[in-house]
C-alpha cells in the first residue's frame, strides 16, 4: 500500500511532473526484505533509493573509510534523467546542473564534423534532459535522498564472504573483522574492481584492458574568461568532442560556469597492476600539442593531473547466485568505456529495475519468488547493458580513426540522416532504444514470465565462496 511521500511538498511536485515521482511504499513485515548493498557509489546509492521506495529495509556497506565519489564531470542523458526524476530528485539536482545547449563533434584540428541540439533531442523523450554535473554533487544528492528515505550507511565495512543458504531464503554476509549479518538479499555494487563478483564466482576475475587511459582534469574558469578564444566555452555551455588519431578529447562546463571539465583519452601506457596514477602534465601537453590550438591553451592552465586506466567487464552467464539471495549490479557486471556517456546511467537503470520488481511483488521473501524476480531483472538488463558495452567499443574505434578514407566516411556518417548515423545520440537505430528507455515498460514485458529458476552462474563452490583477503 502506498503512503504519502517522505517529503510533504513532494505531493505538489508530483502533480506537475512530466515524469511521475514514486511514492514510498509501506509494507507488512512479512513482505519486507532486509537488504545489504555493498558499495556506496552511484549505482549502490541508487539501488538503496529504489528499494527503499519499494518499502524494503536497506543497509549500505562501504569498504572505504569515508563516503565520497572520485572523478570530475558526468553527463546525465535522457534515460537516466527519467530515473532520477522518478526518485523525486529533479529539484535537488537542478541547482548543481549545467544545461548545455548542444554537442559538437570536431576534427582534431578544430573543424566541425557535426553537431546535435540537446533540446531538440530531449523533446523526443518528454520530460527528460541532458544535464552535466560534478560527480561529487550528483553523488551527494543521491546520498541525501537515500538518507531521507531511511538508508543506513556504514563505512569501513569490507566484505570477506557471502554465503547464501541452500534454500535461498537468506544469505550470511561476513566482514573482514568477523562480524556477520543475515539478510534476505545481498547486492554487490562495488564497482569495476568488484570483490563481490569474485566472491560469487569463487575465483579471481580481473577487468579487461581496453588499451586506453583517461587524463581527467578540472580547470578554474577564471583564467579562461580572460581569453576571448576560451571564454565562449564558459559563457555558452556546450559539450565538445575532438576526434583524432588514436585519441580524443571531451570538455564541458560544471557548476554553472565555476569549473571546466576536460577528459583526454589516449593509448594506455600505465604499468601492469596500476589503475590510477599521478600524470605528467608536460607529457600530457605533448600528446595534444598539434591539435586544435584551443586545446594546448586549455592544457596550459592545468597544474596537475591524474590518469585512469580504462577497462571493461565481460558478461557473466548470470549476475545472480543460483540461490536467489545474492546479485550484482553496475560496473561489477557491465563496466563500459565512457564513450557513450552511459556507464553510470546503466547502473542507475539497474537500480531502478530492482526497485520496480521488488516493489511489485506481494511475496518477495519467498525463495522461488526471489529467483523469479532476479530472472526478470536479468532479462531486462543483460541484453541492454551488453549492447551499451559493445557500442562503447565501437565508439572507441570511430573516435580514434587516423585521417584517411575511414575517417572521411565516419565524418559523412555523422551528418543527420534517417538511419545508421555515427553520432550515437542521434542514430535512429540506437538513440530511441538508448535514450527512450522506460523501466516500467521493460519490467512489464517480463513480469508474467512463469519460470522460477535463474541461469546458473558458474561458481567454483556454489554453497560457499570466499572473497579476497
Amino acid at each position: 500500500m502506498a503512503i504519502s511521500p517522505t517529503v510533504p511538498h513532494q505531493i505538489s511536485r508530483k502533480k506537475m511532473a512530466a515524469i511521475p515521482i514514486k511514492d514510498q511504499q509501506r509494507r507488512e513485515d512479512g513482505t519486507k526484505l532486509k537488504i545489504i548493498i555493498v558499495g556506496a557509489g552511484l549505482g549502490g546509492i541508487g539501488a538503496a533509493i529504489s528499494l527503499l521506495l519499494a518499502g524494503h529495509d536497506v543497509q549500505i556497506f562501504e569498504a572505504a573509510n569515508e563516503i565520497g565519489e572520485v572523478g570530475a564531470g558526468i553527463q546525465v542523458l535522457p534515460n537516466s534523467s527519467r530515473v532520477l526524476q522518478s526518485w523525486g530528485m529533479k529539484e535537488a539536482l537542478d541547482k548543481y546542473s549545467t544545461k548545455p545547449s548542444r554537442v559538437n563533434m570536431l576534427h582534431w584540428k578544430g573543424g566541425v564534423i557535426s553537431h546535435m541540439d540537446f533540446a531538440t533531442s530531449a523533446a523526443q523523450y518528454p520530460g527528460t534532459f541532458y544535464w552535466d554535473f560534478h560527480r561529487a554533487n550528483l553523488h551527494r544528492c543521491l546520498l541525501d535522498r537515500a538518507a531521507e528515505l531511511g538508508a543506513n550507511i556504514r563505512t569501513k565495512a569490507r566484505v570477506s564472504n557471502v554465503e547464501p543458504s541452500s534454500e535461498g531464503d537468506f544469505a550470511t554476509l561476513t566482514l573482514e573483522n568477523g562480524e556477520q549479518h543475515v539478510v534476505d538479499l545481498v547486492i554487490g555494487a562495488d564497482g569495476i574492481n568488484s570483490n563481490l563478483r569474485e566472491i560469487m564466482l569463487g575465483r579471481e576475475d580481473p577487468p579487461i584492458l581496453t588499451g586506453d587511459l583517461a587524463y581527467r582534469l578540472l580547470l578554474s574558469t577564471k583564467e579562461m574568461l580572460k581569453d576571448p578564444e576560451l571564454a565562449s566555452f564558459v559563457t555558452d555551455p556546450q559539450v565538445n568532442y575532438w576526434l583524432g588519431p588514436d585519441a580524443h578529447a571531451v570538455n564541458y562546463v560544471l557548476r554553472g560556469g565555476e569549473l571546466f571539465n576536460m577528459v583526454l583519452l589516449v593509448p594506455d601506457d600505465m604499468p601492469a597492476g596500476a589503475n590510477t596514477l599521478a600524470g605528467d602534465v608536460e607529457e600530457m601537453r605533448a600528446l595534444y600539442k598539434d591539435w586544435d590550438h584551443r586545446i594546448p591553451k586549455l592544457l596550459a592552465l592545468c597544474e596537475s593531473v591524474y590518469k585512469w586506466r580504462l577497462c571493461i567487464r565481460s558478461g557473466m552467464d548470470s549476475w545472480s547466485h543460483p540461490s536467489g539471495a545474492f546479485t550484482l549490479l553496475g560496473d561489477a557486471v557491465h563496466a563500459t568505456l565512457p564513450y557513450l556517456a552511459s556507464g553510470a546511467g546503466m547502473a542507475l537503470e539497474d537500480a531502478a529495475v530492482l526497485g520496480e520488481i521488488f516493489g511489485r511483488s506481494a511475496n518477495p521473501r519467498d525463495p522461488a519468488e526471489k529467483r523469479r524476480l532476479l530472472t526478470i531483472y536479468e532479462q531486462c538488463r543483460k541484453p541492454r547493458t551488453e549492447m551499451v558495452v559493445e557500442r562503447g567499443n565501437r565508439q572507441q574505434w570511430l573516435y580514434h580513426l587516423h585521417d584517411g578514407p575511414e575517417q572521411e566516411e565516419r565524418d559523412r556518417a555523422m551528418q543527420a540522416k534517417e538511419e545508421g548515423e555515427a553520432l550515437a545520440w542521434r542514430d535512429s537505430g540506437l538513440s530511441p532504444q538508448l535514450l527512450g528507455y522506460k523501466v516500467e515498460e521493460d519490467v512489464d514485458r517480463f513480469w508474467h514470465w512463469g519460470g522460477s529458476e535463474i541461469n546458473e552462474v558458474k561458481v567454483d563452490s556454489p554453497a560457499r565462496v570466499q572473497g579476497k583477503s
